[in-house]
């Protein structure tokens, strides 16, 4: 039963929600003083750091490419390393990454990886249910109490499950219902107070955590302010200095070019970086979005092959190498199939891409399903053996430039009616699963969330912005066929959603933020701060 509605918790801080009695576990009025306290400590240098964003956009806009920074050389040539990580996460050889409902998290934890990554980032539509109940249920898989019930099966935690990272949502993004001052909150700081305040003594106490990976970083100014924010924390919940530890995702092409400065802001905190390659793709098309050299072709032709995405994958190793913390290789979309034809060139494909990895040097990959982890760890096994990482690679062969980082012509330009239709058809599969409350959808065989999401978008917006885009057939991408393309792939999901007799309300609503996306002027900075006012 739903107790109260838009209730003030206390003096200033306001949940505009309805409040389950089974909620009050997490939004106690202590928990609730904490979000405040950080909030009333940080949002103005975070809302700060977001306009430095908008400035370093328009400078890009303007023709300006991303460098590395002089003003901090003497940071890159150093020499200074990171604190030594605990032994829970000496070992990252395959990790699991997934939302944070109640049976993603006890198969994820099962699943036989080394680290699971609960996700309330790209994985997780922040619908307010979403949000506290993956609150909710950490907290209960932090004691190992944590239980589904499915018809006559039950699921349990085994022995010895995955070690918990949490991954808080982006500095972009705000909590609507959670307002302090007037104002929403950051949904980093929710996501990341909640947990740590209920389950941060607990983890540091029994030296598990509490362990975080940080998204969407485009600057070791924004790395500043979350060590900031650890500092805080940890004197305000008495816990140890230097116990928090975080891997930063690098999947930014400006947080690329930072990554050394990024490390040393979180040198007290910090455990590694993480490629994350869907991201930085799209990254890429959202900050160059004006430059033509920058015009990307089809999706799947950006592989990790490619020599401008493996500069940047053989970067990030010898940079955390460099300063002995971890290096984690990118995620494996693939997803079992009922195919086994299908199965068979998709775990071809994954052991292909961890293989790469694995000789690049990297201590660690992501997969996004159980079944993959036995396939990725056999890569790693036979390079690590009993070796938890192989930071004593130290990668000195590898010489990146600005120009390497930048020479997004290495992908070829093939741009293909099969890649626009692609596009068109997961992006709006996508935003309706994302509507219906589910971030991590099944679509083709493989996981999309919000990143490989924001690729398919972009590329269609940086396509009909650029004159004379042509596809492989010598037509010219502009908007008339987009709508002609967009209008058949429409009616070809209506008719499916219709014979499986599925509701398409949703699926109109997803046409209509994609038509926004796709044909505005502006680019809009991300699809899910757009999508963010259609939910509840």
């Amino acid at each position: 039963m739903i107790r109260t509605s838009d209730i003030t918790t206390q003096q200033e801080v306001q949940v505009k929600a309805p409040i389950l009695p089974s909620d009050e576990r997490v939004l106690t009025p202590e928990a609730l003083r904490f979000l405040q306290a950080l909030h009333h400590e940080f949002n103005e240098r975070r809302l700060e750091l977001l306009e430095t964003r908008k400035k370093k956009q328009k400078t890009l806009d303007h023709g300006k490419l991303p460098d590395f920074l002089p003003e901090t050389n003497y940071i890159r040539e150093g020499n200074w390393q990171v604190a030594p990580v605990p032994e829970a996460l000496q070992d990252r050889r395959v990790e699991i990454t997934g939302p944070v409902d109640r049976k993603m998290i006890i198969n994820a934890l099962n699943s036989g990886a080394k680290v699971f990554m609960a996700d309330f980032e790209d994985s997780t539509s922040p619908t307010w249910r979403n949000v506290i109940e993956g609150q909710l249920n950490l907290v209960d898989a932090v004691r190992g109490t944590i239980s589904y019930q499915s018809g006559d099966k039950m699921y349990v935690l085994n022995e010895n499950p995955a070690v918990i990272n949490v991954r808080p949502r982006g500095w972009h993004l705000e909590e609507k219902h959670i307002v302090i001052d007037g104002k929403p909150m950051s949904a980093s700081l929710v996501d990341f107070g909640l947990f740590i305040f209920h389950n941060g003594e607990l983890l540091a106490s029994e030296k598990r955590g509490p362990f975080f990976y940080l998204p969407k970083l485009e600057s070791h100014h924004e790395a500043r302010l979350w060590d900031d924010v650890f500092l805080f924390t940890e004197k305000t919940l008495g816990i140890a200095h230097g116990t928090i530890k975080a891997t930063v995702l690098i999947e930014t092409i400006l947080a690329a070019f930072e990554m050394e400065e990024i490390i040393y802001e979180l040198r007290e905190h910090l455990a590694g970086l993480n490629a994350g390659r869907w991201d930085y793709i799209f990254s890429i098309i959202k900050k160059l979005k004006n430059n033509r050299a920058f015009i990307t072709p089809d999706r799947a032709n950006i592989t990790m092959a490619v020599p401008f995405m493996s500069s940047y994958a053989q970067l990030l190793v010898k940079t955390c190498h460099k300063r002995g913390a971890h290096a984690i290789g990118g995620m494996s979309a693939f997803i079992p199939s009922k195919d086994e034809a299908v199965n068979i060139v998709a775990f071809e494909k994954v052991r292909e891409d961890k293989q790469r990895e694995v000789h690049h040097g990297y201590d660690g990959t992501w997969v996004a399903h159980p079944k993959l982890v036995e396939v990725a760890q056999a890569e790693f096994d036979k390079v690590l053996g009993k070796l938890p990482h192989q930071k004593h690679v130290l990668r000195n062969d590898v010489k990146v430039t600005a120009q390497d980082l930048l020479n997004i012509k290495s992908a070829g330009h093939i741009l293909t009616e099969k890649g626009l239709r692609t596009n068109i058809n997961v992006a709006l599969l996508y935003i309706e699963s994302w509507l219906r409350g589910n971030g991590a959808a099944a679509l083709h065989n493989l996981m999309e969330d919000a990143a490989t999401a924001e690729i398919s978008r972009a590329q269609l917006w940086q396509w009909l912005n650029h004159e004379r885009v042509l596809l492989d057939d010598g037509r010219t991408f502009n908007l008339e066929l987009y709508q002609h393309i967009e209008g058949e792939e429409m009616r070809a999901l209506l008719n499916q959603f219709l014979a499986e007799g599925r509701d398409v309300e949703t699926l109109y609503k997803a046409e209509e933020i994609l038509s926004k996306l796709v044909r505005s002027n502006d680019f809009e900075d991300f699809l899910t701060t757009l999508a963010y006012s259609y939910l509840d």
